[in-house]
This record gives C-alpha cells, sequence and structure tokens, in this order.
C-alpha cells in the first residue's frame, strides 16, 4: 500500500487540512481510529469494504464521513485507488448546509449532499487522469464549486481550541463559562459544527493525545494517567471501543494510517 499526502492551495487551505493519496498493490484490512475532522473520499479505482461485527459493506464510489466514537475497520482490494480531502476542523460548512452532527457515526454517499451529475463527472475524471496533479486539480476545481460562503463560527472555533489545549479533559461546564455562554446554546453550535457534542469531542481528543503521545510516556498507566483517566477499567473500556483493541495489541501493532 501507498500512502501520500498532498497540500491544499491557498484558496481551499482554510478549509482543508490535507489530502491523502491511498493506493493497494494487495488486498489490505486496516483499523482506523475516529479523528476529530470530517473525511470526503473519492475512489477511482477497485473496491473498498467498510468491516464490522454484525456486517460488511461495499462503500459507494464517493462517501462523506462524520466523527464517530468507535474504530472502523476498511478492507481495500487491489488494484484499489482513494482520494481523501481532510477537513479542518469545523469547516464543513464551507461545502455543505447540512449540520455536521447529522453525519455522527455515518458513512454517507456524497450523491446526497452534492449534485449525483458532478459527483459521477469527476469519479470519471479522476479515474481517467493521467496523473495524481491532475487529479488534484479536478479534486479542488470541484470542491472550489461547493464553497458555500457559510462564515466559520468563531465562537465554536475558539471552544475547540480550548478543548485540544486541555487535551480533551475539561468540564463543558468551564468551557461553556470561559466563553461567557450558556451551555445549552454552546452544545447546539458546537454539534451543527463540528459534527459531535463538546463531550463527544473531548472525548476523541483526549484518546487521539493518549495514542499520539503513548511512546513519550514510560508505561500505559502513566499514559492514561496523562490523558486523565483514573479508573483503569473506564480507561480499558473506552480505548477498546475508540480503537477496537486492547491497548496492548493496539500499540503493538503496525499501522496503515
Amino acid at each position: 500500500m501507498t500512502i501520500r499526502k498532498f497540500q491544499p492551495s491557498a484558496p481551499l487551505a482554510p478549509f482543508i487540512s490535507e489530502y491523502i493519496l491511498i493506493e493497494s498493490d494487495a488486498d489490505i484490512l486496516n483499523q482506523t481510529i475516529p479523528g476529530t475532522s470530517l473525511v470526503l473520499s473519492f475512489r477511482f479505482g477497485g473496491r473498498i469494504v467498510q468491516e464490522s461485527d454484525s456486517k460488511s459493506e461495499v462503500l459507494p464510489g464517493s462517501v462523506i464521513s462524520g466523527l464517530r466514537k468507535n474504530a472502523r475497520g476498511f478492507r481495500y482490494e487491489k488494484g484499489t485507488s482513494n482520494l481523501l480531502a481532510v477537513c479542518r476542523e469545523g469547516a464543513i460548512h464551507a461545502f455543505t448546509r447540512l449540520p455536521a452532527h447529522e453525519l455522527f457515526g455515518l458513512s454517507v454517499d456524497t450523491q446526497d449532499i452534492f449534485p449525483s451529475t458532478e459527483i459521477h463527472a469527476l469519479l470519471e475524471r479522476l479515474a481517467e487522469a493521467p496523473g495524481h496533479p491532475q487529479r488534484l486539480f479536478l479534486l479542488e476545481a470541484f470542491l472550489l464549486r461547493q464553497l458555500t460562503q457559510i462564515p466559520q463560527d468563531g465562537l465554536v472555533l475558539e471552544a475547540a481550541s480550548l478543548i485540544k489545549r486541555q487535551n480533551g479533559n475539561l468540564r463543558i461546564k468551564s468551557l461553556a463559562e470561559a466563553l461567557h455562554i450558556s451551555q445549552d446554546p454552546l452544545e447546539k453550535r458546537f454539534r451543527a459544527r463540528m459534527g459531535a457534542t463538546p463531550k463527544q469531542y473531548a472525548a476523541l481528543v483526549r484518546l487521539n493525545t493518549l495514542v499520539g503521545r503513548y511512546h513519550d510516556t514510560e508505561s500505559l498507566t502513566q499514559a492514561a494517567y496523562e490523558a486523565g483517566y483514573f479508573d483503569q477499567s473506564h480507561f480499558i473500556r473506552d480505548f477498546r471501543q475508540f480503537t477496537g483493541q486492547t491497548p496492548k495489541a493496539y500499540f503493538s501493532a503496525a499501522r496503515g494510517w
């Protein structure tokens, strides 16, 4: 499997953090952990099957994936090529008026969000393009056409920044007080823009921080304690839901992306 990352052009940089191109030369199953950004996926070759304990589902050619609280398994069949556009946090409103929380836990066909004729045309052109620079150009042209001109919500971005600065370890009541807003309207605005409640988002930040810093700590116990977990059983339960594995199994396995 080959994974390449590209930076967006200046007009899209405020809304897209990066593009990820994934090409598989063999059947590969990869477990992905929940992130804090919504992702647009455009497959221009092969098939991708989402695996879960209960079922397997072939994904459409293009999907938008919301935030979620549990790990997912993706099987890339041999010859699969997929181009991802990772949105900046809170920036999905640049491309759609759909409240982001309606996508929580879901991977939705982008034809339900964008004009189906444009999606079909984009996927065909991506498959026919002579190289990756041309594919990036086609994707960016499509994204630029979808721009809504809806302004960012500065209060929500500040709330997300405060949560990240505390590595997810803060009470939502304290967050609302720091922003001089009542908790209910904060949660409503946050869900619509970020795709999760402040509490759900803080949990994602906390566990992503733990995973990112694990190898810099002396032990798993220390990593859990620094992440704000003082109950070992609570930590193990959250970690298994987040990664689909025990901490020992997760940190000893090779990661795809």
